[in-house]
């Protein structure tokens, strides 16, 4: 949610990054409409006890002198009503002026490019040799069955599309990514977090839009309990309603987790194979951190997911996402992409946000200096690795003509001295 002293001080700043997501800035005017309208209930409740506390003052002077009060008695009851109707009705303005501030997105920065949709995004790099192929490809559905390595009908039967079955080899490389993976974030200082693969539904209203998300969330029946489709969400809420100490800032996390995603509606499962799934397992960054330094771990997070790549060997690009393909909640995003020679296109394995403080208010996290002043903190993600995208990738990037697949250098040591995917015997 945005900083209401934001949109006070500054509606004009607030007004014009609505805009450039291609919204209607009126919204900014109804909710700095209701905020005066509550600040003049809200006056009215300090007059109101004002009144109170005077009337309380004479009642025991008035006991004091042995005189009757049953007048001023009568008096403060009123007051009394009069003071609990009005703070109802200046809550009541609170709450509607709350719920309009939640639809206004987070401000944008500068950088983002103004667009209409993802058709608009600004290719900032590419990034590694694609490989050349002298033979027919296979997509990475052939190359798994004809491994002998992945079971797609099998796990149709037991759960329905957009699930899978690894077996041997490949459910091996799945574990050496992830190891991998856990490997390099340790090593750069992040601390490895394992955290519940169900939230309550207030700490995902936190972290996202879920009326965009509702096609793709899996609920729990009964139960304010949400399946997590990314650890990110589980991470943000770790610190709900805390004041973390200045000297351990930033919070710089990572964590492993299967996720869920329902993936109906505009995209849906139409096809067989690893690329777009219910559940896959992924590596999550998240940082919490002092607003003056999200734009430098945003920088680091990118770093971060870009090493990884290049140690596997994957050509890439980064995408920065445009005005109009920006979710509310985000100051700014990148999208890498891999390419993907089957389809001779590049697709999307991780997303980078900024989203400075407009998570972190809704669920109260701050940060509180040696004079015991506080701040809300901004908070940072990125993907360091979805596994069934990196699979996929791997999968067509190093095939060989013989059918066989290639396992890049880095993930040997977590591969049992297996080197290359090859047919059984």
């Amino acid at each position: 949610m945005l900083d209401i002293a934001l949109l006070r001080g500054k509606p004009k700043v607030v007004q014009a990054s609505e805009k450039k997501r291609g919204r209607d800035s009126k919204i900014v005017d109804e909710v700095l409409s209701l905020d005066q309208k509550w600040k003049k209930e809200l006056k009215k409740v300090e007059q109101l006890k004002h009144k109170r506390n005077t009337v309380s003052l004479e009642i025991n002077e008035l006991k004091k002198q042995g005189k009757s009060i049953a007048s001023n008695v009568k008096e403060m009851r009123v007051v009394v009503k009069e003071i609990k109707k009005q703070v109802e009705k200046a809550s009541k303005l609170l709450e509607k002026r709350n719920e309009k501030l939640k639809l206004i997105g987070n401000v944008l920065h500068k950088s983002v490019p103004k667009g209409k949709d993802d058709s608009e995004n600004k290719e900032l790099k590419k990034v590694g040799k694609k490989p050349k192929f002298t033979f027919k490809l296979k997509n990475h559905v052939e190359l798994v069955e004809s491994l002998g390595i992945a079971d797609f009908e099998a796990s149709a039967k037991t759960s329905g599309h957009g699930f899978y079955f690894l077996k041997g080899e490949l459910g091996l490389l799945n574990q050496a990514l992830i190891r991998f993976t856990i490997d390099f974030m340790n090593s750069k200082d992040y601390l490895y977090i394992e955290p519940p693969l169900m939230i309550k539904s207030e700490i995902l209203e936190a972290a996202t839009n879920v009326e965009e998300l509702k096609e793709t969330i899996y609920s729990v029946a009964e139960e304010d309990l949400v399946l997590i489709g990314t650890s990110e969400h589980a991470l943000l809420g770790i610190h709900a309603n805390e004041a973390l100490p200045e000297k351990e800032i930033p919070k710089k996390y990572f964590s492993y987790s299967m996720c869920f995603r329902k993936e109906v509606g505009a995209h849906g499962i139409n096809e067989r194979g690893l690329w777009r799934t219910h559940q896959f397992n992924k590596v999550e960054q998240f940082v919490f951190c002092q607003p003056e330094e999200s734009e430098k771990y945003f920088d680091e997070l990118l770093h971060n997911s870009e090493e990884i790549l290049k140690a596997l060997g994957l050509p890439y690009r980064v995408i920065e996402i445009c005005s109009g393909d920006l979710s509310l909640w985000k100051h700014r995003s990148y999208d890498v992409e891999v390419w993907r020679p089957t389809i001779k296109n590049y697709g999307e394995i991780m997303s980078l946000s900024n989203c400075t403080d407009y998570q972190a208010r809704k669920l109260n996290i701050k940060v509180i200096d040696k004079e015991g002043k506080r701040r809300v903190l901004h908070t940072l993600n990125n993907t360091a690795l979805a596994t069934s995208r990196i699979l996929v990738a791997i999968l067509e990037n190093f095939q060989t003509k013989n059918g066989t697949v290639k396992i890049p250098k880095i993930l040997w040591p977590y591969m049992s001295g297996i080197k290359e995917l090859k047919p059984k015997k």
